[in-house]
């Protein structure tokens, strides 16, 4: 209803304003016709009169002229002291007193023009036409029937242009009436012609395509953490009860609280990995982007790991820094590197090396990472960036992790425009190259 509400609003406003441009054109129209006819008079008595009078002077009389062609469609007369001293044979007595210059008598049918020239202060020639079919009123009675079917013609194309314009409209309306939290498969056709309503109709399906991927990101979240939060949760539980069973020692108490206390870091670290998969997309990531030194956040990262580096007797070797900026997101970067040496050092064994380099090379910026860890199996190295997926291996049981960190880093990478290239052999290392577009 409301859409049809609007194109009667639209089609009455059309009709408005279509009659008021025909009414002005047929109005103009008009008074230019009968302009141009009076003209067209007025000047063919003035030549005739210049003509008649000439002649006179060479002592012709208006019977001598009267057989000439020139006198063919008017009449005249000569009048001295108000009388008609000579005349044609069909000239109209009662325009005698008319005054001097050019007159026109106006019927509903016929036009009467009339020119008086003084040639004495006591003479004067009269010239008028015969009557002429009045034009000017036939192109208006033309226009009082023109003009109706014309408007009626007009707004019924208008009519039929408002539905071709609003059926998209409509269209998107009912599309939209059908989209819910569970449903967004809906979009509309794309029209051929390059016009605002394509454009309107893109941006609707881009529109549809951003909730269902918001939708989709809250539910992968979701499921997540009801599944990942489980195991951590279920041990919280277990400690507390065990611990409220009985009473227990000073050091089954401590046992029991650094057992719940772990588990609550490990949650926190989920959630904070969780929500950092899901903060950012394609459309609103360009907006966090700021100036970002490459190079000194690699080395912040490198002086974070410097203990566990010694505990490991791991030696990290730097093997190329050069001192790069981008634009970027920082939280992302930082966790791109981050996760990337994290991993290398929890996958290395002891008395083992590491090597990075950070350069540029065909205007790219590139990222490499070597070590000499357990290796990854072939089967397993295009799933490890998936969530939650872990290598099954009985050397890296020992090992904490839920499986996003390379899926972080893979999402991040993305965002950024650049990729991830990972070779790895069992028992020889991992090396992992990162890529950037500038």
């Amino acid at each position: 209803m409301k859409t049809n509400s609007l194109k009667y609003r639209v089609l009455l406003w059309f009709f408005i304003i279509t009659f008021t441009i025909l009414s002005l054109f047929g109005f103009a129209f008009y008074q230019y016709m009968e302009k141009h006819i009076y003209n067209d008079i007025k000047t063919k008595l003035i030549k005739k009169s210049t003509y008649i009078i000439d002649e006179l002077e060479h002592n012709k009389t208006l019977s001598n002229l009267e057989k000439e062609v020139v006198l063919v469609d008017i009449e005249a007369s000569i009048v001295q002291n108000g009388k008609i001293i000579e005349q044609t044979q069909n000239f109209p007595k009662n325009i005698i007193n008319y005054s001097n210059g050019f007159t026109i008598k106006e019927s509903e049918e016929t036009l009467q023009g009339s020119y008086i020239t003084q040639i004495t202060p006591s003479k004067k020639i009269i010239i008028t036409t015969h009557d002429i079919n009045n034009v000017a009123e036939d192109v208006e009675d033309t226009l009082i029937i023109f003009v109706p079917l014309l408007l009626l013609i007009l707004v019924f194309l208008g009519s039929k242009l408002i539905d071709k314009i609003l059926t998209p409209i409509q269209d998107i309306t009912y599309r939209a009436k059908e989209i819910s939290i569970n449903h967004f498969s809906t979009t509309i056709p794309i029209p051929k012609q390059d016009d605002e309503l394509k454009e309107l109709i893109v941006a609707f399906n881009e529109m549809i395509s951003r909730l269902k991927e918001g939708i989709e990101s809250i539910d992968r979240f979701n499921s997540d953490v009801s599944h990942e939060l489980k195991t951590p949760l279920t041990v919280i539980k277990g400690e507390a009860e065990f611990s409220l069973k009985k009473t227990r020692s000073t050091t089954e108490y401590k046992q029991s609280i650094t057992t719940i206390l772990e588990q609550t870091n490990d949650m926190e670290k989920l959630v904070k990995d969780l929500l950092l998969l899901t903060r950012y997309s394609k459309d609103n990531i360009k907006q966090s982007f700021e100036k970002v030194s490459l190079d000194t956040t690699l080395l912040n990262i490198i002086a974070k790991y410097e203990h566990i580096l010694k505990q490991k007797a791991i030696k990290l070797y730097i093997k190329q820094l050069e001192h790069i900026t981008m634009e970027a997101n920082p939280t992302l970067l930082y966790s791109i590197f981050n996760n990337l040496i994290d991993n290398s050092i929890k996958y290395t064994p002891t008395n083992k090396n590491i090597y990075i380099s950070l350069y540029t090379k065909e205007n790219k910026i590139h990222f490499y990472i070597k070590d000499e860890g357990i290796g990854i199996p072939k089967e397993h190295i295009s799933k490890i960036t998936n969530r939650f997926y872990r290598v099954d291996s009985s050397r890296n049981k020992k090992i904490k992790g839920f499986g996003l960190g390379l899926s972080i880093v893979k999402q991040a990478l993305q965002l950024h425009n650049a990729y991830i290239e990972i070779k790895s052999d069992i028992d020889e290392g991992t090396e992992i190259l990162v890529i950037f577009e500038k």
